[in-house]
């Protein structure tokens, strides 16, 4: 989860910004770059409102709200959490420069704020209703001492 929100939304982003400087009008490019932001918006969405173990929002909402504050106390050093090689695959590089600009413009810190509420809430952590207790308590009740 956490590798499409910083893959997928870096390299959406980037190509949209391409895409949009480059034909404003809109076109396959900025078409295919809003197609990867509703998958990864999907994605993101499912594993929010699912019914889903809390850790698969905490760890991607911990990862982003880290990278967040260390981006706030030093930019430089949040930055070279990145990798730019000029060796990287040309999608890989385009990932990097949308993963930079969402972070600079604080999008990573809303996902991950966002990503954590799901934590907060108890009935994430309790564990759903066993059909088999449900049995033996039946069982139990009709065998009174009536």
């Amino acid at each position: 989860m956490t590798a499409a929100v910083l893959g997928g939304g870096g390299w959406a982003v980037q190509q949209s910004l391409t895409g949009a400087q480059g034909n404003p009008a809109g076109g396959q490019q900025l078409w295919i770059a809003l197609g990867a932001m509703a998958a990864v918006g999907l994605v993101v969405g499912l594993v929010v409102a699912g019914r889903v173990s809390p850790l698969a929002t905490f760890v991607p909402s911990m990862v982003l709200l880290a990278w967040t504050i260390v981006y706030a106390l030093d930019m430089n050093r949040a930055l070279s959490l990145v990798p730019d090689q000029p060796t990287m695959h040309e999608i890989v590089r385009q990932a990097v420069a949308g993963s930079r600009t969402l972070l600079s413009s604080g999008v990573y810190a809303l996902l991950g704020v966002a990503l954590f509420i799901p934590v907060l809430m108890p009935s994430r952590w309790s564990r759903g209703d066993d059909d088999e207790e449900d049995e033996y308590e039946q069982a139990s009740d009709e065998s009174g001492y009536y």
